[in-house]
């Protein structure tokens, strides 16, 4: 639920927020904001059967930032005093190694976002923690009634209610409440020694009943349950290079790791990433369109506005294979000249802003994904991942399948377990020869972590073909 004129809400009044901006607005201060923060987060946790851990956390504070050409000084309180607020400023300024000087200040406009992309009520975010737990012992039954060889049930559920406003030296007074939840479920399956394991869970900005709607939180149970006992009867997987079959949805996550964070803009203007001075050039095959939206309704990454209080907008990163744009915050953009995109983004008041990527996906093609599926004598056909990582200089990424079979002359046969691809970011995206029409957003479980912060994220992906990948598996 967007709203504006939220300074109350943290019991500071206009004139000492602007009083404190004015201390920021000096010479050779390029600019400077005030980021207000309260957070109410709550979770449960289930395993074997007993609630493991229930916990409620509030915070509340402000980070106070000033930028001096590529120079930044920041500071962060968790007292909200006049007092406090003026000594972060003058913290921040002096790490920025202003000057202190006369310059005047513009005189603040309130706005209100122009969209409210998430419009959950207060009451319908607070959820009682005798319906979450009752939410979590319906899940474990669930699971453990799909099939007897379910051993055990690990499911959590989580919320958070976040009030925000940002006050900047250029007069903005801005402010949005961004809800967020969370339901993730695994299973441990077990058969004569064979120990496997199932996961699956979803969310984004939405309330309580969004997880009972069509019983939702049973599919996450089924769903969760049926990768653990199908993973009991998968074949080592291959190793060697071979053509790979994406699904759609969650395996976008490889495209966020291996590509999304190498298009940032910070990393560009430092010239570390593999994209770097490529804007304009081919990047990848022609069947490939990248886009970063933070618009879309209720999802996870989707925000009405960044933590600049910049509008989040849809930004063309790759167009048909060629290197559009960079995912940008405010000191980038200007450092750079190119245009401001609305993701500047932190994990909270006590964290410095980054570009970052909010939903990230590429566009439907046209491919069949049957035709894709059929075009592959020999490979693999991967659905769901789990861990990964990647070099941003070089591109280089590394990825474990959590849910992946066999492609034999065209068909999907054996569900694989141990695989992992390896490759290039840049590299593979030149290498998918097909994209198919029905592009997939994943359901909403996305963490993305940089330089020690973490945010909401997500990912989609229609069924693409890659032609080749290396895959590491068990050598035949």
């Amino acid at each position: 639920m967007a709203d504006s004129g939220q300074l109350e809400k943290f019991g500071m009044t206009d004139l000492e927020v602007f009083g404190a901006l004015d201390r920021l607005n000096v010479r050779d201060v390029d600019y400077a904001d005030l980021y207000f923060e309260s957070r109410v987060s709550e979770s449960v946790s289930m395993e074997e059967g007993l609630v493991k851990r229930a916990s409620k956390s509030i915070s509340q504070g402000v980070g106070v930032r000033a930028t001096a050409g590529e120079k930044t000084g920041f500071a962060y309180s968790d007292e909200l005093t006049k007092k406090d607020l003026e000594i972060a400023a003058d913290t921040a300024r002096y790490i920025a190694n202003s000057p202190k000087g006369d310059r005047s200040l513009p005189v603040p406009t309130q706005q209100r976002p122009t969209r409210d992309l998430y419009p959950v009520e207060r009451a319908k975010a607070e959820v009682a923690t005798a319906d979450r737990v009752a939410l979590l012992n319906a899940i474990d039954a669930e699971a453990r009634r799909y099939d007897p060889r379910i051993k055990n049930v690990l499911a959590s559920f989580n919320t958070e209610y976040k009030v925000v406003a940002v006050a900047t030296s250029d007069g903005t007074l801005i402010g949005d409440v961004q809800p967020l939840s969370r339901l993730q479920v695994t299973c441990i399956a077990e058969e004569n020694g064979n120990r496997q394991v199932g996961s699956f869970g979803g969310g984004g900005r939405v309330g309580f009943e969004f997880y009972q709607e069509e019983g939702r939180y049973l599919e996450y149970a089924r769903e969760a349950a049926r990768e653990a006992i199908l993973n009991l009867s998968a074949v080592d997987a291959p190793a060697g290079v071979m053509p790979v079959v994406l699904g759609g949805g969650w395996p976008g996550i490889l495209l966020h790791e291996a590509i999304g964070h190498g298009l940032e803009s910070d990393f560009n203007r430092k010239k570390t990433s593999a994209f770097s001075n490529l804007i304009g050039k081919r990047v990848a095959s022609d069947v490939c369109t990248i886009v970063d939206d933070g618009t879309l309704p209720f999802r996870r990454g989707s925000l009405n506005m960044d933590d600049e209080g910049t509008p989040t907008g849809r930004t063309v990163l790759i167009e048909k294979g060629i290197l559009r744009g960079y995912i940008t915050d405010k000191l980038n953009a200007r450092l750079m000249g190119i245009p401001l995109t609305g993701n500047g983004r932190r994990e909270s008041y006590q964290s410095i802003v980054l570009p970052r990527m909010t939903n990230t996906f590429m566009l439907a093609g046209e491919s069949d994904p049957a035709d894709i599926l059929k075009s592959v004598k020999r490979g693999l056909y991967a659905v769901s991942f789990g861990g990964g990582q990647v070099d941003i200089t070089s591109g280089k990424f590394v990825f474990s399948a959590s849910e992946a079979y066999l492609i034999e002359d065209g068909k999907i046969t054996k569900p694989v377990k141990g695989a992992t691809l390896i490759g290039n970011g840049p590299e593979i995206l030149t290498k998918v020869s097909m994209v198919g029409h029905d592009l997939k957003l994943d359901n909403g479980i996305g963490t993305c972590g940089k330089d020690g912060q973490s945010v909401p994220v997500g990912v989609g992906l229609p069924t693409l073909k890659i032609d080749e990948i290396t895959v590491g598996g068990t050598q035949r």
